[in-house]
């Protein structure tokens, strides 16, 4: 389905390059159609041309008429300045895509030609590594086809998860902001173990192959997180301990206020800048 089209960025921030080089290397897309672009920044697009193969071009250069799908893939506040100004260069038949977080498909297409095809997309860094978790949703013209392009390339960085539009801010909160509040927990235990003696490299490495073999069993066995945890956790044993320890320090209501403090800033992301439309 997606031979022969080209895709363009406009961005070429971190997220931006985690899909590039997830999706040039699944091998399923040519760097040659992919086209990443920005407003100004000549040496990132070079650094981004030399890492990944993908043509380049400044944004006032860039042909709008030849792109099947625009991702949209700068910083969400510059949203409104970047959609006044393809508004008239943009092809009928293209598809945009938005990761940016808080922007609506509506807030999109009440600033673009009438029928547009707007899809919003929330992945994550992991892109990079073929493993994000990223969710799509329809504008009010987007059809059926375009949403399974859509997720054909979004498999090219990982699992792709087709929602409704008002279930994407809890998403962003979960899994767009989510890697991060794994690498804070690494952080942490990183410290601990070295206090405890092990260099830090080792650390790392325990901590990060204990929360990778503890997500494989999630994804891969059929019980709940509540089960699993219980589990291996004996009485009076030292999982016990290190359990109680959280509870103590608020370990758990940390973990739900911080998925639910991510939501709340997509949320108000996406509020403020309605706000700004109505106004203008």
């Amino acid at each position: 389905m997606l031979k022969n089209k080209t895709i363009a960025f406009l961005g070429a921030g971190n997220m931006a390059e985690a899909m590039i080089s997830g999706t040039v290397a699944s091998g399923k897309i040519p760097a040659e159609q992919i086209i990443v672009s920005n407003r100004s920044n000549q040496g990132r697009l070079h650094e981004i041309n030399v890492k990944y193969g993908v043509t380049v071009t400044p944004k006032d250069q860039l042909n709008f008429n030849e792109l099947d799908i625009l991702i949209l893939a700068m910083k969400p506040k510059d949203i409104d300045k970047v959609l006044d100004s393809i508004k008239d260069r943009v092809n009928k038949d293209t598809v945009i895509m938005s990761v940016l977080a808080g922007i609506t498909t509506e807030h999109m297409e009440e600033q673009l030609p009438k029928g547009q095809s707007v899809i919003r997309v929330m992945p994550n860094t992991s892109s990079m590594l073929k493993e994000s978790a990223t969710a799509i949703s329809a504008g009010s013209f987007t059809s059926d086809e375009e949403m399974e392009e859509a997720k054909e390339l979004l498999t090219c960085i990982g699992e792709v998860y087709i929602i409704d539009e008002e279930e994407m801010d809890i998403f962003t909160g979960i899994a767009g902001s989510g890697p991060a509040y794994f690498y804070y927990l690494m952080e942490h235990i990183e410290k601990a173990g070295v206090e405890g003696g092990l260099t830090p490299k080792l650390a790392r490495e325990i901590g990060s192959q204990t929360i990778l073999g503890a997500a494989k069993m999630m994804l891969e066995r059929q019980e709940t997180p509540t089960e699993l945890r219980e589990n291996v956790t004996s009485p009076n044993g030292t999982t016990a301990a290190g359990l109680e320890a959280l509870a103590e320090y608020g370990g758990g209501k940390a973990i739900s206020e911080a998925v639910k403090g991510a939501e709340k800033k997509s949320k108000e992301i996406s509020s403020k800048l309605k706000k700004q439309l109505v106004t203008n």
